[in-house]
């Protein structure tokens, strides 16, 4: 089943300074690029998928998906590629992942999906059974008004923003593999 009413966001759009500044998502495990894993799920169950980025424009856009950069300047960080998204989303929903999520399971879009819908929560985020893995979620894009002005604000804390919304913890802990994180 295709979920019709979100776009999947891909976030690569970060400087990757604990990588000495490569380009994560191009970086490659087992010979292809970390990026391909994650599109390869994402399109499973979505029609729509966004990559965000703010360099490598032309790698990315070879993955025929729409690039979309950060409005801001200056790599703001992951709610403000969120946020670049959202403004040019036409479904209810965004479902994110980092672009160096390699190990992202075939049931992460339904998962987050139903039991966001199931709840009637504005954002989902998964939870690795130990804390909240905030570049994993799903937001309503009503919310986009809210993240423009705290943004505009100058906060860039994910978690501080999703606090100010009905918010559900999605349980990943029978997969904690999925948020490894890749930073050498």
């Amino acid at each position: 089943m295709k979920y019709e009413n979100a776009t999947g966001v891909i976030l690569a759009g970060g400087q990757a300074r604990r990588m000495g500044g490569g380009d994560k998502g191009l970086i490659e495990i087992a010979g292809r690029p970390m990026i391909e894993y994650v599109i390869d799920i994402l399109k499973m169950r979505l029609e729509t998928i966004f990559i965000n980025a703010n360099r490598n424009i032309e790698i990315y856009g070879a993955y025929n998906y729409p690039v979309i950069r950060d409005v801001d300047e200056g790599y703001q960080g992951p709610l403000a590629g969120m946020a670049s998204c959202m403004s040019v989303c036409e479904t209810d929903y965004i479902i994110t992942a980092p672009c160096d999520a390699p190990l992202l399971p075939e049931d992460y879009v339904g998962r987050m999906m139903e039991q966001a819908i199931d709840s009637g929560a504005e954002i989902a985020v998964a939870d690795n059974g130990n804390r909240l893995q905030p570049v994993f979620s799903l937001l309503k894009v009503n919310l986009l008004d809210s993240l423009r002005a705290y943004l505009d604000s100058g906060e860039r804390k994910i978690d501080r923003w999703f606090e100010q919304h009905q918010m559900l913890k999605v349980d990943f802990s029978d997969r904690q593999e999925t948020f490894e994180n890749i930073n050498t």
